[in-house]
């Protein structure tokens, strides 16, 4: 589990390996991962887009930014909470991810919401720290 917390909004993201969608043999990995967001603060914020960045274990950087996530662009009151999950697909068995939320208040202040960056191994995989 990794958690990071910006202007009083906790991101907490849980990663899990999906053997059921990865095929080793032909360079094909696949996490799943779940996320909660919790609005800690006293305003009321709504998320608006998402910025992940995604590197796997050759360097390979990908980026992606879209509106919301999952179809859904929520609405966070004071102590609300949002939570799914989502997946990645990566040619390597290691790898890690990063990135943020905007998400805007009810007086039309834009900040962005660290993702704390999160690991992606392969279960009994070998890491190397270069």
């Amino acid at each position: 589990m990794y958690r990071a917390t910006t202007r009083s909004v906790q991101v907490t993201v849980t990663p899990r390996f999906s053997p059921e969608r990865s095929d080793p043999e032909r360079s094909q990995f696949f996490w799943a991962y779940t996320v909660e967001i919790v609005n800690l603060g006293i305003d009321t914020v709504q998320l608006r887009s998402r910025h992940w960045i995604i590197t796997d274990a050759l360097g390979r950087v990908q980026e992606v930014r879209g509106a919301g996530v999952v179809g859904e662009q929520p609405v966070l009151p004071p102590g609300g909470h949002f939570e799914y999950t989502s997946g990645v697909p990566l040619q390597t068995a290691t790898g890690i991810m990063e990135g943020s939320y905007n998400l805007m208040t009810q007086s039309g202040e834009a900040f962005d919401a660290e993702v704390p960056a999160f690991s992606l191994d392969l279960p009994g995989a070998a890491r190397t720290l270069n």
